[in-house]
């Protein structure tokens, strides 16, 4: 993602068409057979596109009243095109239609580099007066994003900003292919699987030697590096793992790095994590790291303590003296999970005939229903895949359409590796606009683990925080909100799958489906906490890394990776090259991978409110009117503030780091 168009969606800019109020009804995603299709609904909205900004550029004078719901239908016009093909991009079979969904956007984002530069329409902003508070909210992200993108700069500077967006683009596409579609098989024998759950590798294909070739996707490396009995089988998967992307990926890092950093010099910043805070919550990197530290002083202890506990499993499965003991990457997972076994009686794998994935699906979906009033009916509409599934969001109130949700639930192969929510379209209640989301994971078919089931609820707020948007502006809806505030609505509803109340509702949908005993819950509900500092310690470093790499010196991606992992308690594992698959810092999260910990305080926070009643309809239904409805209209603190009746703190937080 560009950093115009970043600045455009994530801080709500942009634009569609104009502008009467229609009906509501329900999206339809658009299926296409052949690239062919893809190109021509790209020249159309390219062709809209020019039209809706000359149009803008001939208005004289103007006011709130007209400008800004243009400046909406402009961002509408590119969502109805570019919305869905993004999610295509990530889960489409047919690679042809991928690299033409790539390449529109491509197109889209030269088209709005240039846009967000127009002269004539930065000139029309600064005259508008606006109406209340949601248009002066939208008037400032506009402005803004219009400043950040060079409409201010003189002419030389402006192409060269262009230039830098539209090479950010292709080369924040190419890391993200490559990693999407890596073809990495691992090969093992059955001994060298020893400990591995035979449904994660028997039915995998074989080589001439009789080997299983296993690949990538989490549902079958994840178990290899946490379960293998054979320290050499975890290795080889994790280094396989770590390894994608390889130097190519390392490369395209270093330039977006470098692109990124040209890029804030010629607005006058050091770097570009000052360019890109400026505009989130955290205001500064200073802040940032003020937080981090802060953080970090809170779990320093207690990591060493989770290593220490770590390094005494494998010292006496080794038979050998703590002091000679040395945990290796490869064997964090699988000493975790030994020590969670031995200390708590508890195993994800336990969870997998409580969690058959369809039934987990329809379980996230009475959650909804109960917490938020709203029904999901499935639609029989064709879509991209055979496995993936569409349901009409209906308000049980009214009965009346809120959204389409999609979701694509299984891995396969060049499909996205991981969970994501994609937002194909925001709400607009300036047009009657209905939003819709997609909801993109990758389950294991036999069953899921407790952990599997809280990613799953995880992608499924940021689903709901797209589908429940009611906005004025579309540029506003859903998602489309400050970055270290994005992860809040998702962060917040995870422990919710901890509560004995909540599982009851497996029975509601799943009559089949055996109850998890209420002794494994307690254990697992403790068991979440262990290791913790570790786990936090990890966020902190992904994050300072983040930061350090987008900060003020020119940095090799791999080298400050090393320096900065060899200074960690595990160390950095020569030839190991995991920034080559972090997609995070490659794209939409550059300067911004910090707001996994900075969202998680406003999520504890939020979590207060439903204490003891984590399925009352009454707070739900004032959560989902206040924080998911507002999407970005709204500053997340006042948002906040509303729901909880009082000033967002870190108490809470920092209450859960203890726990």
């Amino acid at each position: 993602m560009n950093i115009a168009h970043r600045l455009a969606v994530m801080a709500s800019v942009s634009s569609i068409l104009c502008c009467q109020a229609a009906v509501a009804a329900p999206y339809t995603m658009p299926v296409y057979s052949s690239a062919a299709e893809v190109n021509a609904d790209c020249d159309r909205m390219m062709n809209d596109l020019k039209d809706a900004q000359a149009k803008l550029e001939g208005m004289t004078s103007t006011s709130g009243a007209a400008l800004l719901p243009q400046l909406d239908a402009i961002y509408r016009r590119f969502e109805d095109t570019d919305g869905p093909m993004a999610l295509l991009t990530a889960v489409h079979p047919d690679k042809a239609i991928r690299d033409a969904t790539e390449a529109c956007d491509l197109r889209y984002q030269a088209f709005n580099a240039a846009y967000l530069q127009s002269a004539k329409v930065f000139e029309l902003l600064r005259q508008v007066q606006p109406a209340d508070d949601i248009d002066r909210r939208f008037l400032k992200d506009t402005i803004d994003a219009f400043t950040d993108a060079g409409a201010a700069l003189p002419a030389n500077k402006q192409k060269r900003a262009q230039d830098i967006n539209n090479e950010i683009s292709r080369l924040s596409q190419e890391f993200e292919r490559v990693v999407r579609e890596d073809k990495t098989q691992v090969a093992f024998t059955e001994a060298e699987l020893m400990g591995v759950p035979p449904n994660v590798w028997r039915d995998a294909k074989r080589d001439e030697q009789g080997r299983y070739l296993l690949g990538m996707a989490y549902p079958i490396s994840g178990p290899v590096i946490e379960r293998a009995v054979n320290p050499q089988s975890r290795e080889r998967m994790w280094r396989a793992l770590n390894g994608r992307g390889g130097s190519a990926n390392l490369k395209t890092l270093s330039e977006l790095a470098n692109l990124r950093r040209e890029y804030a010099a010629i607005f006058g910043f050091e770097s570009y994590a000052d360019f890109a805070e400026r505009r989130h919550m955290a205001e500064t990197p200073a802040n940032i790291q003020k937080f981090l530290a802060t953080v970090k002083d809170a779990v320093v202890k207690r990591e060493e303590t989770d290593f220490a506990l770590l390094r005494g499993f494998k010292a006496r499965e080794l038979k050998q003296g703590v002091a000679a003991t040395k945990i290796e990457r490869w064997d964090l997972n699988y000493y975790k999970q030994m020590a969670r076994k031995a200390k708590f009686a508890v195993d994800g794998e336990q969870f997998r005939q409580y969690f058959p994935p369809d039934a987990s699906v329809k379980f996230v979906l009475r959650l909804a229903t109960k917490l938020f009033g709203v029904d999901f009916v499935p639609s029989q509409e064709p879509l991209w895949h055979a496995d993936a599934r569409a349901f009409e969001v209906v308000d049980l109130a009214t009965s009346k359409p809120l959204a389409m949700l999609y979701v694509d639930l299984y891995p396969r192969e060049d499909k996205f590796s991981h969970a994501a929510m994609w937002g194909i379209r925001a709400s607009s209640t300036l047009v009657g606009r209905l939003p819709a989301g997609g909801l993109v994971a990758n389950l294991d078919r036999k069953g899921l683990t407790i952990n599997e089931l809280k990613t799953l609820l995880h992608e499924f707020g940021h689903a709901l925080h797209q589908v429940l948007s009611k906005t004025r502006y579309a540029s506003q809806g859903g998602t489309n909100v400050q970055v270290d505030y994005v992860e809040a609505p998702s962060q917040m509803l995870e422990d919710w799958i901890y509560d004995p109340k909540v599982l009851a509702v497996f029975k509601e949908v799943c009559a089949t489906c055996k109850p998890v005993p209420a002794a494994l819950l307690t254990r697992a509900d403790k068991a979440r906490h262990f290791a913790k500092g570790i786990d936090v310690s990890a966020q902190h470093f992904y994050a300072s890394y983040d930061l350090a790499l987008y900060g003020n010196e020119p940095q090799e991606p791999m080298k400050l990776w090393a320096h900065m992992e060899a200074a960690t308690p595990m160390g950095y594992v020569e030839g190991s090259m995991e920034p080559a698959s972090f997609g995070h810092i490659a794209s939409g999260y550059a300067a911004g991978y910090y707001s996994y910990l900075w969202s998680l305080v406003v999520a504890e926070d939020l979590r207060t409110a439903f204490e003891g009643k984590k399925l009352s309809l009454e707070v739900g239904h004032r959560y989902r009117d206040t924080v998911l409805a507002n999407g970005g209209q709204v500053a997340p603190k006042e948002l906040v503030r509303q729901f909880l009746g009082r000033p967002t703190d870190s108490k809470a937080f920092f209450k859960s780091l203890n726990k």
